[in-house]
């Protein structure tokens, strides 16, 4: 089977590149009028349009029909939503599911295939809100993450680290699709369970603390109660107050200030994997690989 490009793809899947966000692209921003990554619910791509609806919005319908559409027959088989961050992430796998059997698969081969970067799955658990992420779109889907890398700027070692990454999720749908059985066991993952943000004078919200120095860039470190969290600009210590030791990450992400968000919470469990095969064999799945900013 060909490539969207007209390239022979080993015969056994079809992969489609897309830049989820061209005209942000071409001025080197994150977005125009809104976050296009947080743009994808049902109600965002089938309700009422405005006369002059944000850029975003149109961009997630027109991916929407052309990857989807969301939650039909139709969808592609696999979406691979291409981030960057600007915390110290490594090179994550975020999907809303901790049960995604294909999802959890693909992180354990690229944490085999990759031992010389971090590799962790977050499981954004959001029990009570409808995945929101442009690899929604696909029947299985997952944003792959890294950092740190600043928007607009091109550091090799993340560029080479992303590439091999892709080439080997590229590589896992081949060996899948080839009829490849894939052992189970366990694999351990982060869930999130709740953000914390930086504080604020009460009057004009503007940030009164930075992370402090100690927790800056210490991503996926367990973080204890009573230890370092933010530093005020008058040089005081605030310290963090859960009652559980937990897991950050998303440490001082760029993209997050205007969320309200200085860092994410997560804790580790363990997940046992069962043993995986292609029930129809000699039946390609349909890869695709967006790229966008996160």
């Amino acid at each position: 089977m060909r490539t969207a490009t007209g390239a022979e793809a080993g015969g056994d899947v079809s992969v489609r590149a897309v830049l989820a966000n061209p005209r942000a692209t071409r001025l080197g921003r994150r977005y125009l009028d809104t976050d296009l990554n947080r743009c994808f619910t049902h109600a965002a791509l089938n309700g009422p349009l405005s006369d002059a609806p944000p850029y975003e919005m149109t961009r997630a319908r027109e991916l929407d029909a052309l990857l989807g559409p969301k939650g039909s027959p139709r969808a592609v088989d696999l979406v691979c939503d291409l981030h960057n961050s600007t915390s110290n992430m490594g090179l994550c796998v975020i999907a809303f599911s901790d049960c995604d059997w294909i999802c959890l698969h693909v992180f354990r081969y690229l944490q085999r295939q990759m031992p010389d970067i971090p590799v962790r799955y977050i499981h954004l658990d959001v029990p009570d809100e409808e995945s929101f992420s442009l690899d929604s779109v696909g029947k299985h889907g997952f944003a792959l993450e890294i950092g740190p890398q600043p928007h607009g700027v091109v550091r090799s070692d993340i560029y080479t680290a992303m590439k091999d990454g892709l080439q080997h999720t590229l590589d896992w749908v081949r060996l899948f699709n080839s009829g490849a059985v894939f052992e189970g066991g366990p694999v351990d993952l982060f869930t999130a369970v709740g953000h914390v943000d930086y504080p604020r004078e009460a009057d004009t919200q503007n940030i009164m603390a930075a992370i402090h120095p100690k927790l800056q860039d210490q991503d996926f470190c367990l973080l204890r109660p009573e230890e370092p969290m933010f530093q005020t600009f008058s040089g005081q210590t605030l310290r963090y107050k859960g009652s559980e030791p937990l897991y950050p990450f998303f440490i001082n992400e760029c993209a997050y200030y205007e969320k309200g968000v200085a860092l994410y919470l997560a804790r580790k469990r363990s997940v046992t994997l069962p043993t995986l095969r292609v029930h129809k064999k000699g039946h390609p799945a349909n890869f695709v690989s967006v790229q966008e900013e996160e």
